[in-house]
């Protein structure tokens, strides 16, 4: 299993919920009910295909209009960090609102974090997870979007389960191997594009994609410091986006992807651009669409990559 890490609380915050809540049960079996909590909906449905009927699985960030990166935790979102027997994070900054939930509730429920179970960050890290924390925006935190850390992170929710709910570890092995096989056929489809599209450029208002991009062998060229002031919500420094228009109508790039839940001025120019100069926009989302499993979505969006970089 993935090690296990808190991350820092911001004390103002902590406080204030623990006042909230202070009347809230410390844990969450007194009903019998084994419940997960995870950061957002992507954790989610990954557990609760993992977990089958032997858990009851809660998302914080629940709905696809909320950002993670900007979400701020309430009270009500106290009790349910109490309740939890088990917890997943993505980490690397991405969702420090649930550590400061963690600390606020006193609450002693494993927790399972995203970024530990990817090769490419910890690689990109240097395996400095606790500096990493910080969200360091040159090391990208979308690690949902990698299929070899989600095949990981699945056996960790596994491995876990299995510990605390050994009655049912045969149905966690099983979950597991039907979620391994989805992520193969996740796999074979990138391979596809990559046989037929390595290298082809694309451009990126934001890494939040940036797993599945390499994976399906493209290559990259959004610069750094258009990306890091959209991620951070600052004004692109006006040389740079001069360039990153230029770059859009030399014919170069195959496809632009943006991140449907954030945007701003730039992006926009961004899109207007990439229509006007006919190349192919997709757009990716930070959490799951409604009515869908990771797998379904995940699928879908390999399905509109190759759709798009096919002329």
């Amino acid at each position: 299993m993935p090690p296990i890490r808190r991350l820092v609380v911001v004390p103002a915050l902590a406080a204030a919920l623990t006042l909230a809540g202070c009347a809230a049960s410390p844990s969450a079996s007194d009903d019998g009910t084994f419940t997960i909590v995870t950061s957002t909906t992507v954790y989610a449905q990954i557990a609760e295909e993992i977990a089958g009927d032997a858990a009851t699985v809660t998302p914080i960030v629940d709905s696809a209009s909320r950002d993670p990166h900007e979400y701020e935790a309430t009270a009500t979102d106290q009790l349910t960090v109490a309740s939890a027997d088990l917890i997943v994070v993505n980490g690397g900054g991405y969702d420090t609102f649930v550590d400061t939930l963690v600390d606020a509730t006193g609450s002693t429920a494993p927790v399972i974090v995203a970024v530990d179970s990817s090769p490419a960050w910890i690689e990109a890290s240097g395996g400095d997870h606790d500096g990493a924390d910080e969200h360091d925006h040159a090391i990208n935190e979308h690690v949902w979007y990698d299929p070899e850390a989600m095949r990981a992170l699945a056996a960790a929710i596994a491995d876990e389960l299995g510990t605390l709910l050994p009655a049912d570890a045969d149905a966690f092995d099983s979950n597991l191997a039907d979620f391994a096989a989805g992520l193969d056929e996740l796999d074979a489809g990138l391979a596809d594009i990559a046989a037929a599209h390595t290298g082809a450029e694309v451009f990126a208002t934001e890494p939040v994609a940036g797993y599945l991009l390499a994976a399906a062998g493209l290559d990259d060229v959004t610069p750094a410091d258009f990306s890091e002031a959209v991620e951070e919500g600052q004004d692109v420094p006006p040389a740079t986006l001069l360039d990153v228009l230029s770059l859009l109508g030399d014919g170069r790039l195959s496809v632009v992807v943006a991140n449907a839940q954030t945007g701003g001025a730039e992006t926009t120019a961004v899109i207007d651009a990439a229509t006007d100069a006919g190349i192919s926009v997709l757009e990716f989302t930070e959490t799951l669409p409604d009515g869908q499993t990771y797998l379904q979505w995940m699928q879908q969006n390999v399905t509109d990559l190759a759709e798009a970089l096919t002329p």
